[in-house]
């Protein structure tokens, strides 16, 4: 992948990096990850696609080359912590390290560490929970630091335009393999060049006309069918989940409602967890939820909302 001036992968971040340790007079290393990124985040993201699902790779990267990668690295330079500028919290309660929502809830990362483990999480600080992000850089300013300014990352780093298509057809040709569009009750409606132009809820791009809008209700990896539908069509009310991690007591925490959110961008949800059958059930209905994304685990205690731990979301019903 080709990294681009202003994308996290791009090595004007190493400089950037670089300024800063010198600023402050630390020491700075380089590690060269670009193989396991490759291997770990930007190939699974491609394969995700390919079986109809809506991946997260932010929670592929955090998961391993930053935190279990990185976490190896630090500790093997016997650093005391390894300091990241995730926007969490991090609350050591009873001598248990609990990972809560931070102030700046704009800011909220909670939903793509919830693969954190509990040995990393002792070992990580999030010194940027208690701050809104305009005070974080108020400090950089005040430290006369050139990344004060810095733009914030939007996209997804190794798809800096946006256009992820393209990258996964670079990855794998296959991926452009046409197929049938069928409504719900599978009737054909037309045709199209490939399941990756689309995911769950997506409206726009379906180029089917109809006496109401349509939606994608569900894809079908295995027949290439892509199915749309009404909106009401596209509501869930259980997900089924796996590789689940457990920030929390597991008996304890999951005895009563918790709270959910199903994208990074969304609302907590009222839900109930299974904890033996992996499932969790909506007290409402929600709509446009893809497998390939995270379900994560919230629940209000006296100290805030408290991460609970999550798990990958691979059928709705």
């Amino acid at each position: 992948i080709n990294k681009k001036p202003g994308t996290c992968c791009a090595g004007q971040d190493i400089y950037d990096a670089k300024r800063v340790s010198e600023k402050l007079e630390i020491d700075h290393y380089v590690l060269n990850y670009e193989s396991k990124f490759k291997n770990e985040v930007i190939e699974k993201f491609a394969d995700s696609y390919l079986r109809g699902e809506t991946p997260i790779p932010c929670v592929n990267c955090n998961q391993t080359v930053k935190f279990r990668d990185l976490f190896e690295s630090a500790k093997n330079l016997k650093a005391d912590a390894l300091i990241t500028g995730h926007y969490v919290k991090k609350i050591i309660d009873n001598n248990i390290s609990k990972m809560y929502r931070p102030k700046d809830l704009n800011r909220d990362q909670t939903y793509f560490l919830f693969a954190t483990t509990q040995e990393q999480l002792n070992y990580l600080h999030f010194p940027l929970g208690d701050l809104p992000k305009e005070q974080t850089r108020n400090i950089a300013k005040k430290l006369n630091l050139e990344v004060a300014d810095k733009p914030d990352s939007q996209d997804i780093c190794f798809v800096p335009d946006g256009n992820y298509v393209s990258v996964i057809e670079r990855l794998r040709p296959e991926a452009h393999e046409p197929g049938n569009i069928v409504d719900v009750q599978g009737n054909v409606l037309g045709k199209h060049e490939g399941i990756i132009n689309f995911t769950i809820g997506q409206r726009k791009g379906i180029k089917i006309s109809g006496e109401i809008p349509y939606y994608v209700i569900k894809i079908n990896a295995k027949t290439k069918e892509v199915v749309i539908g009404k909106k009401e069509e596209l509501e869930i009310k259980k997900l089924k989940i796996e590789d689940i991690n457990y920030l929390s007591d597991k008996e304890k925490d999951f005895n009563e409602n918790i709270f959910v959110k199903v994208r990074s961008t969304g609302k907590l949800i009222e839900s109930k967890l299974d904890v033996n059958m992996g499932t969790v059930t909506f007290e409402k209905g929600e709509f446009g939820v893809s497998p390939g994304q995270a379900c994560v685990f919230y629940k209000p205690d006296q100290l805030g909302v408290r991460v609970l731990g999550g798990g990958w979301i691979r059928a709705t019903e």
